[in-house]
């Protein structure tokens, strides 16, 4: 009993972490808030800027529209915009109250600063260290593994904050390393609502919104509205557009914040918004819906924990098997449902690259989607991927594994190669 309630504990707390607030693909947010926090400990508009990052980094924000830039893209266009006018109070927000004025300071400080971007290759897959001088004045910010995960704060050769939290995760690992499908399973048929309804009505509220917006108006490629022109009638289809149209609009600098899940909005989009599409076709209680959203949550996060943060596997195909398991589940799905729907669902789409953030994530989600739909319609009738069939190991655990380790390990040179590409 003292057991369960640990674990029923550790994951209330995982899901209240995980599930925060960002506005505009999170690495260059992440940026822009090392920017403005190196900024308030300079006290000053500086004259130079030094932005070193891995590779990761570069690679997921070389082609995507900052939000409230007048869409710039890129590296400097983030760290100018935290230096302009973030506020590192509102973390993974910081550029949520950019006015009109900041917005042609922003590109003005780009023009007439010097902004240098050095690729930090120090065997960390997330890592930024940015400096700002100021005469003989400087200020450095460093941030490691994940986006608000500030390791150091320094002014002046003087250390204002040091620490050496160097996980992949913002909460305790322990917690991180409970996480099995049995016990997820569990937790979301027995959990308190009260206990996490706060954040899944933002998650409901702020998804569905910048889906809403993404079918409203012109983003990117459309993907979401393509995919509706080709089949407005399956449910199917109109899950994978919603969640596509939300990256859509995402990804092409809509200023609307999203709830994101394991440090990625894209990933946030996915888990959710095509469960909330699936319940109000099939017009679940809004317990069920809470329930389904835990489970595709925490199928999420357990998947992406051996994996971290950034990777060459595209974290669209962890949360498309996992908003797959909530659809399993809100369509009466019992616990071998759920599983065997992750197992089919990553046994389809794990060859999907992370070429960085941009457009077409919104296509690769859409498919993500259509995979965990596809791998619960498999279970339904009989049929199912087992043991040996490629990465396919036998049982969830020892599958979940497998994809880690080919997203972590495996697709370490594959990465390496991606990034070639782009700054060629």
């Amino acid at each position: 009993m003292e057991q369960k309630k640990k674990i029923y504990n550790a994951y209330t707390q995982i899901l209240r972490e995980e599930l925060m607030a960002a506005m505009g693909c999170t690495e260059p947010i992440a940026l822009a808030y090392a920017a403005a926090i190196a900024r308030r400990t300079l006290n000053d508009i500086p004259e130079k800027v030094v932005v070193q990052s891995s590779g990761s980094i570069i690679k997921n924000v070389k082609s995507v529209i900052v939000p409230n830039t007048g869409n710039l893209k890129g590296i400097p266009a983030a760290v100018s915009a935290g230096i302009v006018a973030g506020n590192p109070d509102r973390e993974l927000e910081v550029l949520s109250e950019v006015s009109e004025e900041d917005i042609k300071n922003i590109e003005k400080f780009m023009q007439e600063k010097e902004i240098i971007v050095e690729h930090l290759d120090e065997g960390i897959i997330f890592d930024i260290v940015i400096t700002l001088y100021k005469g003989e004045d400087y200020a450095k910010v460093h941030i490691i593994n994940s986006h608000t995960n500030v390791v150091l704060i320094e002014h002046n050769h003087k250390i204002l904050k040091s620490s050496d939290c160097l996980t992949d995760m913002p909460s305790d690992l322990s917690n991180y390393n409970m996480l099995n499908m049995k016990d997820i399973w569990d937790y979301v048929n027995h959990v308190d609502i009260e206990e996490i309804r706060e954040v899944l009505d933002k998650q409901i509220d702020y998804n569905m919104a910048i889906a809403k917006e993404g079918l409203e108006s012109d983003y990117g490629a459309n993907i979401g509205k393509v995919i509706l022109s080709t089949d407005t009638n399956s449910l199917k289809a109109r899950a994978a557009a919603m969640a596509a149209a939300g990256s859509d609009a995402r990804m092409n600098g809509c200023e609307l914040p999203v709830i994101i899940n394991s440090g990625s909005g894209n990933q946030g989009i996915t888990v959710s918004v095509p469960v909330i599409t699936y319940a109000k076709e099939l017009k679940v209680t809004e317990e069920k819906l809470y329930r389904a959203l835990a489970l595709s949550n925490l199928t999420a996060i357990h998947q992406r924990t051996p994996i971290g943060r950034l990777s060459a596997y595209c974290g669209a195909v962890n949360a498309g098997a996992a908003a797959g398991a909530g659809i399993a589940y809100l369509s009466g799905g019992d616990y071998e449902a759920v599983i065997h729907t992750v197992i089919n669902a990553l046994a389809i789409v794990s060859g999907i690259i992370c070429d960085g953030a941009k457009a077409s994530c919104a296509g690769k989600i859409a498919f993500a989607v259509e995979a965990g739909i596809l791998g619960y319609h498999m279970y339904v009738q009989g049929q199912q991927f087992y043991g040996g069939d490629g990465i396919v190991k036998k049982g969830i655990e020892d599958t979940i594994k497998s994809v880690g380790r080919l997203g972590k390990d495996g697709m370490k040179g594959t990465n390496e190669e991606i990034i070639k590409i782009m700054l060629e």
